[in-house]
């Protein structure tokens, strides 16, 4: 029976990688592991697959979506590919590491989603990130915001932009008030979608389950975005609710230590205000969102460890897919033969770094994923490099 046309077809928002962009991948991946390394962080490799209850607890419904399910056929229990990594690390941190002072874990691993975040993006990110736990002060923060940006850098990413809010300044307004999840789902959205109209439709249907400031304060946050002036205009234009002073404060500390990298400020983006506990960012670069993060004190609470925790993560297909093609790689042609010499000569080369490439028989004139700019040849009954002779 003829096989099916479409067999060799992949889902939807799901690709192979060909040679010269898995190339670039990986060697993005060990540039970002070892830059998390010179800052002391270790790599941990949790589990592709878990038992649902166990991936998904305390993440929200929003995580709950994005995983696929499936059934273990050796207990019969469900199980759920990871569509975030984080959740996992904070177990390792809780339950297997164990230790009372910081602790600094990164990983580099597949994540699997239901549906892709955005068009024209991958359901299988390959998701690089940091996290750093133990340390409730400001410097943990920054030690996350430095780390990411110098990881983009030496990827080659020029003009990155840092935008930065804190979960904590709607909180403080909206403490008190009497609101359901939904609404205040409905809510958080018209704050990120600049909605005036919406807003004050949403607060106004409260029926007194929010005071007046509070609604004045949401509000002035529609019009709070820009760069680091933002925040002194939030002073003024705040309501002193408790809270919202120190998280302002925050906000100007870190916008000032974050290096070269332009701040914008946006205190009505919350963008997983459900998650976070603190400050989010979302680092930018080439007209892309390149990496996102935060504080989310609580990611341990549910197993049994509320420690202070911060951290970011991004997607390196997506980074690749913003960043200029790497050239071929250098390598050296060399002959197929059986001659022990040549085969000494080939095993010097690749111990010393090159790559060799044997042209087998009858495929001298292939193309290659490398740029053989040298052969090895003999002369004078020695095997030695020398530039390759191009075809006129």
């Amino acid at each position: 029976m003829p096989a099916c046309s479409s067999s060799w077809q992949l889902p939807d928002q799901i690709a192979d990688v060909l040679p010269s962009e898995a190339r670039h991948i990986e060697e993005l991946r060990r540039l970002f592991l070892d830059t998390a390394r010179s800052y002391g962080y270790e790599l941990v490799m949790p589990p592709l697959l878990e038992h649902l209850e166990s991936l998904l607890t305390g993440t929200g419904e929003a995580l709950d979506l994005q995983t696929f399910k499936l059934i273990d056929q050796l207990s019969g229990r469900t199980l759920g590919l990871r569509a975030d990594t984080t959740p996992q690390v904070a177990r390792i941190d809780a339950h297997l590491l164990n230790r009372s002072g910081v602790a600094r874990l990164c990983y580099c691993g597949p994540v699997l989603h239901t549906r892709a975040e955005r068009p024209h993006a991958t359901r299988e990110p390959l998701q690089f990130g940091a996290e750093i736990y133990g340390h409730a002060g400001l410097e943990a923060d920054l030690e996350a915001q430095l780390l990411a940006l110098e990881g983009l850098r030496a990827a080659g990413v020029s003009e990155l932009a840092v935008d930065m809010a804190d979960v904590r300044i709607i909180n403080s307004l909206l403490a008190g008030a009497t609101i359901n999840a939904p609404t205040m789902a409905l809510i958080h959205a018209a704050l990120a979608a600049k909605d005036a109209s919406e807003l004050h439709s949403l607060t106004t249907s409260l029926n007194g389950g929010i005071s007046s400031a509070a609604r004045e304060g949401l509000k002035a946050l529609l019009q709070l975005y820009g760069d680091e002036k933002v925040l002194t205009e939030a002073e003024k234009v705040l309501p002193p609710a408790p809270g919202v002073h120190e998280a302002l404060q925050n906000l100007k500390w870190l916008a000032s230590h974050v290096g070269a990298a332009k701040v914008g400020i946006d205190l009505a983006d919350l963008r997983g205000y459900a998650y976070y506990s603190g400050i989010r960012f979302a680092i930018y670069g080439q007209g892309a969102e390149l990496a996102r993060g935060g504080r989310y004190d609580e990611v341990g609470a549910v197993f049994g460890r509320r420690r202070p925790a911060v951290g970011f993560s991004l997607d390196l297909k997506e980074l690749v897919r913003v960043l200029p093609p790497r050239p071929l790689k250098a390598a050296i042609r060399a002959p197929w033969g059986e001659e022990a010499g040549l085969h000494a000569a080939i095993a010097r080369l690749r111990a010393d770094g090159e790559t060799v490439t044997c042209v087998l028989p009858g495929h001298e004139h292939e193309v290659s994923e490398f740029d053989c700019d040298r052969e090895l040849a003999k002369a004078a009954g020695q095997w030695g490099v020398q530039p390759l002779k191009k075809a006129a």
